[in-house]
């Protein structure tokens, strides 16, 4: 008597199938999740934005008193720094975004100068736009450094002609905003506009980091051929 296996392997079949589905088409990550997802957002930069925003205020409302605003200042740091321990951000970020504007604030104040509050931050993004592009020229672009970090890619993507070409393509947008904010901070300092380097600060911090994961973001994965399967992936060529 021959038995017909055909009703009995089915069911396996069928498990087979939804197991083998996932490796058999893969959705490509490029396709599925944005820069600002995989990096993280923008958080980091909205609470950037709120010790410069203070310190115009404090300097505003206290008829420029450069202790009043820098007290502001200070007072809107630690009140980030607290919520980020609530929060479990990593104490060395914390501690550092505090760090910064403790000695924006000591600078201004041992110089009398409002304007010196955002002395670092100007010197600080010159350092970014001279390292950004300096790791673009080696090809190391730091955008593969820091996203290779946070999906545990590491640096293997250096070995793949098409992630390391689409994430210096990117970061050359990164080297672009560093350098928007040299010229108008820059100009700003230079003139001595207290005010208008609070407001520009805001401006060119959030605001402008979201324009800079959309326009990189899009450079990155537009730059990944349909094939590729993504930046968590990347694809090392046979020796």
């Amino acid at each position: 008597m021959s038995a017909n296996p055909a009703p009995e392997r089915e069911p396996n079949s069928s498990q087979d199938s939804r197991h083998a589905a996932p490796d058999d088409t893969p959705t490509p990550p490029a396709q599925r999740e944005s820069l600002s997802q995989l990096l993280g957002g923008g958080k980091a930069a909205l609470e950037a934005s709120v010790p410069p925003i203070a310190f115009v205020l404090g300097w505003m409302l206290s008829n420029h008193s450069l202790w009043w605003a820098c007290g502001a200042a200070v007072a809107g740091a630690v009140v980030v720094a607290i919520l980020g321990f609530v929060r479990g951000d990593k104490p060395r970020a914390v501690v550092m975004g505090l760090l910064l504007v403790v000695v924006s604030a000591l600078i201004a104040g041992r110089t009398g100068n409002a304007a010196d509050f955002f002395l670092l931050r100007l010197l600080s993004n010159a350092a970014s736009a001279l390292a950004w592009a300096a790791a673009n020229v080696i090809r190391w672009p730091l955008l593969g450094v820091v996203l290779g970090t946070i999906i545990g890619t590491k640096t293997t993507w250096r070995k793949d002609p098409v992630l390391l070409r689409a994430y210096t393509r990117a970061s050359w947008v990164w080297v672009g905003q560093y350098v928007v904010r040299i010229v108008v901070f820059g100009a700003l300092y230079l003139a001595g506009s207290t005010t208008a380097l609070g407001i520009a600060q805001a401006a060119l911090t959030y605001p402008l980091i979201l324009v800079c994961l959309a326009v990189s973001g899009w450079v990155l994965f537009k730059n990944i051929p349909a094939g590729h399967p993504g930046v968590r992936h990347p694809q090392v060529p046979a020796a």
